[in-house]
């Protein structure tokens, strides 16, 4: 018996460690399969049987053990130990850059598994099911570089294109896809919200099924917050019937938006609660494309060199323009925050990988104030839009980014940030340039306190170039002023003499190590 349940243990491993070899060699199972036969027909597995050894549900053979020893160059006995490789836990090149952890071993990351730590963990961690179902929806979106075809087409087949909408527009295909628009009377108010802030707050508009919708008259004021709102309705009535299941639109709250008051924030999900987030984001989405379809959106950006401010033109908001940028631009590479004070994200996304200048979604204690974003939310007084130039260093991750920031209100005349920008490594090596070497040399110098400028310098031009090539002024504008050294967290400064004073983080076990380390001694 006990031989038996080893085996099984083993055979949990095994499995794992023959899924991570396929999938880091780029392998499918059907490509497997086939190398297995090139190697030896007559003992190849099949398909649904290398699936079956990957869930640890079969035990191969010492033959099937020998094609795959071959196949990846390892021993038979590498595959029945039950140590995992580092090299297998995580994927940070994948998807464009972002950090992605593979679930092994496998036989702890089942579904069943899942949904029952799932829960606990949200519980222990205070993270709202809301929350939760909003950063898997984000990464959703990351993972496919905010490319939703399917949205598209439907939004261009209400609004056939045409740009701009005006909210006679809107009007008029609310009434042919069969809304009834209703107004009525809300001023902004005082809410609290999850964490405790006060913030100014208002209730600008509702469903209710089949086709009803409210809209508050304050709007009226504000075409380009109307013209959202209306565009996220006539995207519920197209994708969803109109069957009501979708947030109420309010501005003010936690981070996703205003939840339906009948769905309660606790500490654990639901499906229900997924749903509505997705519905959410949809509905975001195809209003986005409604208002900005692809191709005119992205000539008209291009006429004004990806200016934030060109939505005064048309009566859009500064947070349609910004967002709809990091979908219809050509180069891919792209993130996007919405901050409000002290240091609280509202909204991101991340095209580039780039990591969060603070921790989670809620309050951070130690975010790297070098941010553009906490540069402007630091900012007593009102100011221009911020463009910098970004050199982040988070241990050997290196970056290069041009951003642009803004400081502006929302409905209800809450302060809040606006920041789009884009990661310049990808098209440093379109341009053939050896960015590496130059971002090392960077680094050390501002490691050191120094000063850089790079316009009129080498590598200053080569920038120059790549802001024009993307027609993307604001790069441009970034190298007028010294390149800046940011990092995720204060605490993780790469400066040699940190520029805020703070302890570090201590090392998790290393007092363990340390007498572990300090017994063997005194035993040798």
């Amino acid at each position: 018996m006990k031989k038996q349940t080893n085996l099984l243990r083993k055979t949990h491993f095994l499995g794992s460690k023959v899924r991570s070899l396929r999938k880091r060699n780029g392998l499918t199972l059907v490509d497997l399969s086939t190398r297995c036969m090139q190697v030896n027909v007559d003992k190849a597995p099949s398909v649904s049987y290398l699936s079956l050894i990957e869930s640890g549900k079969r035990v191969p053979s010492k033959d099937v053990l020998k094609l795959f020893g071959e196949i990846f160059q390892k021993n038979i006995e590498w595959f029945m130990d039950d140590q995992v490789e580092d090299d297998f836990s995580t994927n940070e090149e994948s998807h464009g850059n972002l950090k992605s952890v593979q679930l092994e071993p496998n036989f702890l990351f089942s579904k069943k598994l899942l949904e029952s730590s799932i829960p606990e963990l949200l519980s222990q961690t205070g993270v709202s099911g809301r929350k939760f179902a909003h950063i898997l929806i984000r990464s959703y979106q990351e993972m496919h570089q905010n490319q939703f075809p399917d949205l598209e087409r439907a939004a261009e087949g209400v609004g056939m294109k045409k740009f701009p909408l005006t909210e006679k527009d809107l009007m008029k295909i609310a009434k042919q896809i069969g809304l009834k628009i209703h107004w009525f009377d809300r001023k902004v108010f005082t809410t609290e919200t999850e964490s405790g802030r006060k913030l100014k707050s208002m209730f600008r508009s509702f469903f209710v099924a089949p086709k009803d919708v409210y809209i508050n008259r304050q709007l009226k004021k504000n075409p380009s917050r109307l013209k959202y709102d209306l565009a996220t309705h006539i995207a519920h009535k197209v994708l969803h019937n109109g069957d009501g299941l979708v947030s109420n639109q309010a501005t003010g709250g936690e981070i996703g938006g205003s939840p339906r008051p009948e769905i309660q924030s606790a500490e654990s999900i639901s499906t229900q609660e997924i749903l509505l987030a997705w519905r959410d984001f949809e509905c975001s989405f195809f209003a986005g494309a409604l208002l900005c379809p692809k191709v005119p959106f992205r000539n008209f950006l291009n006429r004004h060199k990806y200016d934030v401010n060109c939505g005064d033109k048309v009566e859009l908001t500064l947070a349609v323009i910004m967002r709809r940028m990091t979908a219809v631009s050509t180069y891919k590479h792209w993130h996007y925050f919405d901050s409000y004070p002290p240091q609280y994200l509202r909204a991101v996304y991340r095209g580039n990988g780039i990591p969060l200048p603070w921790g989670n979604m809620n309050l951070e204690i130690d975010p790297c104030q070098k941010w553009a974003v906490f540069k402007m939310l630091n900012e007593t007084t009102s100011r221009k839009p911020i463009t910098q130039l970004s050199l982040l260093i988070d241990n050997n991750f290196i970056r290069l980014y041009s951003c642009i920031s803004v400081k502006t209100k929302d409905a209800s005349g809450n302060t809040h940030i606006l920041s789009t920008g884009i990661d310049l490594i990808p098209s440093l090596k379109h341009q053939g340039i050896d960015y590496k070497t130059i971002l090392l040399e960077l680094k050390d110098k501002l490691a050191i306190g120094k000063e850089i400028k790079l316009k009129g310098s080498v590598f200053g031009n080569q920038l120059l170039a790549i802001s024009r090539i993307l027609n993307v002024q604001w790069i441009a504008d970034g190298l007028e002023k010294p390149i800046t050294m940011i990092c995720p967290r204060a605490s993780r400064c790469p400066r040699n003499t940190p520029c805020e004073n703070h302890k570090d983080a201590p090392k998790r076990i290393s007092w363990v190590n340390e007498i572990r380390n300090s017994i063997l001694e005194e035993i040798n």
